[in-house]
C-alpha cells in the first residue's frame, strides 16, 4: 500500500453481531428471531473499506484487542484493500463490538461496546504522521474520543487536507472540534440532536436542517434515508432524491455514503458530483443481498 494515501480514516472498529427478527423487542419483551450472522464493522472500518472499494488509496488509524474479534477486524481491512499498519493491537482489553437487531422491514437498532476504540489518542496520530503528508481527506466519527479526533484534524489541516466529520452517534461538539470541520455529515436524527432543528421527516426538512447547521460548518450534508440527501456548501443548496431500489437492509448505508463521498472528494470531484456518487453507492448497498 502507498504510505501517502488519499483518504485517512481515524475511527472505530467493531465486530458486529446482526440478529434478524420480525421486530425489535420492547422493554422486557423476548422476540424469536429467524437468523443471526457476524459482520466486521464499526463506522470507521466501514467507511475505510467503502473509500478503498471506490478506488482511492485509503489508510485506517484505529485500535483492536488481541482477541478473535480483533484478528477478524484486521483481516477484513486487509481484504478490503485498506492500509492497516497504524491499527494498534492492545493486550488485555476487548475489541469493540456491537449487536444490531433488524426488523422485517430491514431497519435496525444497535448497541455498541467501544472497548479498545476508547484507547485512541495523540500518540496514535503521532505514530501515523506519515499518513497525513499527502492525505487529501480525513474522515472522523464520534465512536472514538474527541481528543483523538481533534489531534487528527489538526494534523490533516496542517498538511493542507480536508476534514469530514460524520458526527455519529450524536454528542456535544466542542468549539475546537467544530472549528476544524470542513464537511459535517449527519443523518436526520443526528441533525436534530446537533442542530436543535425540528423533526426531519422529508427532503425539504433535511435541507432546512442543513441550512441551520451551515451557520456553524462550512459544508453540511444531511442524509434522509429513503427521501434522499440534502446539503449546503459554498452558498449552494442541494436536494437529491433517493434512488428507488428494493430495500434489503439499511445497515451501513450512512457509512457507505460517507466513505464514497470522501473518496470522490479526494480524487478532486466537484461537491455535487461527489454527493451523487455517494447517494448512488448507498442505494446499491441497501438493495444488496448480504
Amino acid at each position: 500500500m502507498s504510505s501517502k494515501p488519499s483518504v485517512v480514516v481515524l475511527g472505530s472498529l467493531h465486530y458486529d453481531i446482526m440478529v434478524y427478527g420480525p421486530d425489535r423487542p420492547r422493554k422486557g419483551e423476548t422476540v424469536t428471531g429467524r437468523a443471526w450472522e457476524p459482520k466486521c464493522g464499526g463506522k470507521g472500518g466501514n467507511q475505510a473499506v467503502a473509500a478503498a472499494r471506490a478506488g482511492v488509496a485509503t489508510a485506517m488509524i484505529g485500535a483492536v484487542a488481541d482477541d478473535a474479534f480483533g484478528k477478524a477486524l484486521i483481516d477484513n481491512l486487509e481484504l478490503g484493500g485498506v492500509d492497516h499498519r497504524f491499527v494498534r493491537t492492545l493486550e488485555g482489553s476487548g475489541s469493540g463490538m456491537s449487536v444490531a437487531i433488524f426488523d422485517s422491514d430491514g431497519d435496525y437498532g444497535a448497541v455498541i461496546v467501544s472497548g479498545s476504540n476508547l484507547a485512541l489518542g495523540q500518540a496514535d496520530i503521532d505514530d501515523a504522521a506519515a499518513l497525513f503528508t499527502n492525505g487529501a481527506v480525513l474522515v472522523l466519527q464520534n465512536e472514538v474520543p474527541e481528543a483523538a479526533n481533534i489531534a487528527a484534524a489538526k494534523a490533516m489541516r496542517k498538511a493542507g487536507g480536508a476534514v469530514i466529520l460524520n458526527a455519529a452517534p450524536a454528542r456535544p461538539l466542542s468549539a475546537e472540534m467544530t472549528g476544524l470541520v470542513d464537511v459535517l455529515v449527519v443523518n436526520a436524527i443526528e441533525a436534530e440532536q446537533i442542530g436543535g432543528s425540528a423533526v426531519v421527516d422529508s427532503l425539504p426538512g433535511a435541507l432546512d436542517a442543513a441550512k441551520g447547521l451551515a451557520k456553524r460548518f462550512p459544508a453540511v450534508v444531511v442524509t434522509a434515508g429513503g427521501d434522499g440527501v440534502a446539503a449546503v456548501a459554498d452558498g449552494e443548496d442541494y436536494a437529491i432524491e433517493a434512488i428507488k431500489v428494493k430495500l434489503v437492509s439499511t445497515h451501513g448505508a450512512g457509512d457507505e455514503f460517507t466513505g464514497v463521498l470522501a473518496a470522490e472528494m479526494a480524487r478532486g470531484a466537484g461537491f455535487e458530483q461527489a454527493l451523487h456518487s455517494a447517494n448512488r453507492a448507498a442505494a446499491e448497498l441497501v438493495s444488496k443481498e448480504r
